[in-house]
């Protein structure tokens, strides 16, 4: 399950899905490929609001990567909400979704 912030819209998770299977991408490709459905510079827009938050890096050129953080996001293991903790709690008292505890012991 994803966590997405209220800043985020649905294409912001095609694009992320291409970048992280294609290794890069750029708004032209994104739109051409016909996964990512929206205009190039709604794309590009996009592309600029996610590197802002962390889930891609822009390169130069046009050109952007997904992050760490980004990989996270897809993966549900982070939580994209401005006001939120990135790390997603388990259903597991003091446990973090990717299985370490974080109880003080």
């Amino acid at each position: 399950m994803r966590y997405s912030g209220g800043w985020m819209v649905l294409a912001d998770d095609r694009i992320l899905e291409y970048i992280r299977e294609e290794g890069s991408g750029r708004p032209t490709e994104m739109q051409e490929s016909g996964y990512v459905r929206y205009s190039k510079q709604y794309i590009s827009t996009r592309c600029k609001k996610l590197s802002d938050h962390g889930l891609l890096d822009d390169l130069g050129n046009g050109v952007y990567v997904i992050t760490e953080r980004g990989e996270r996001y897809l993966d549900g293991e982070i939580d994209t909400s401005e006001d939120s903790p990135d790390e997603v709690e388990s259903v597991f008292e003091g446990e973090s979704k990717s299985g370490e505890n974080h109880e003080q012991v």
